[in-house]
């Protein structure tokens, strides 16, 4: 029987330049510039609550914030590209202003919105759609050696539900991720971060399947990251709401934590760096 211990992951990631080592977990934190995401207290508009939300994060511990000006929540409505643009544009500025060392990753599916991102000083680029939404969005990654962060989302849309399921998701998976990092090295990226996209295109079964199995991706030597958060695998099993799914949502992640993945995409700082605190001693 194989061993999972015997294969190495590839932990460091190039971020202009400089080798980042995920080799201790981190911790993404979540800042939805969107009127509609599901979770109601991760939407911020303006720039001083945004700015005041990014402070408190690095206060309590977070070493990466993820942006995002459209919401992927089932059944949401994509904005036009102009919309997405302006909800993210000055965020990004002042955060970077403000906050001049900070990684921030942008959370988009388009090209042209990664562009103004990259030129307004992004460091990682968040795919949600694995990088079938807009073909132009991996030419634009491999051009400019950005970290890109791949997800696993088979669904003809980016925020579809299935109904029913026969597949076999982890066999999925697996074909899905070995044949897009194939594909992504042979145009020019190598910085590649895999997501098992939970909640995207997955039964409530399936989502669970992938998380007890997390261990296994360790096989693709490439960093895992988790976004849980709130989300409804949680919330729907338990039979509650997003705002009162952080319970919930520390026990998974904890789950996620001891199958050693990578980077904590979270809504709740504090309490990720609790866990990480408890279970490996970083301060």
């Amino acid at each position: 029987m194989t061993k999972i211990h015997q294969f190495k992951q590839n932990r460091f990631i190039n971020l202009k330049g400089s080798l980042y080592d995920l080799n201790s977990p981190k911790i993404m934190g979540i800042i939805n510039c969107t009127p509609d995401s599901f979770y109601e207290g991760s939407r911020k508009t303006l720039i001083n609550d945004i700015l005041k939300s990014v402070e408190s994060m690095l206060e309590n511990g977070v070493d990466i914030i993820d942006i995002g000006g459209a919401s992927t929540r089932p059944n949401a409505t994509i904005p036009s590209i102009e919309e997405e643009i302006s909800r993210v544009y000055e965020p990004i500025k002042a955060i970077r202003k403000e906050f001049k060392d900070l990684i921030i990753s942008l959370d988009t599916v388009r090209a042209e919105v990664a562009k103004i991102g990259i030129e307004e000083g992004i460091s990682i680029v968040n795919d949600v759609s694995g990088g079938l939404y807009d073909l132009e969005l991996i030419k634009l990654v491999a051009e400019k050696k950005i970290p890109y962060i791949l997800t696993f989302n088979n669904g003809n849309e980016i925020n579809t539900v299935p109904l029913d399921s026969k597949r076999n998701i982890l066999t999925d998976c697996f074909v899905f991720f070995s044949e897009r990092i194939k594909d992504l090295k042979n145009q020019g990226i190598n910085d590649i971060i895999i997501d098992p996209g939970f909640g995207f295109d997955k039964t409530l079964a399936e989502n669970y399947t992938l998380l007890n199995k997390l261990e296994l991706l360790q096989i693709l030597e490439k960093p895992i990251l988790i976004g849980i958060s709130r989300k409804s695998m949680i919330y729907k099993k338990l039979g509650i709401i997003p705002d009162d799914s952080l319970n919930g949502t520390t026990v998974l992640n904890t789950t996620a934590f001891m199958k050693n993945a990578s980077i904590f995409r979270v809504h709740d700082v504090r309490e990720m760096h609790q866990i990480r605190q408890l279970l490996s001693g970083n301060n």
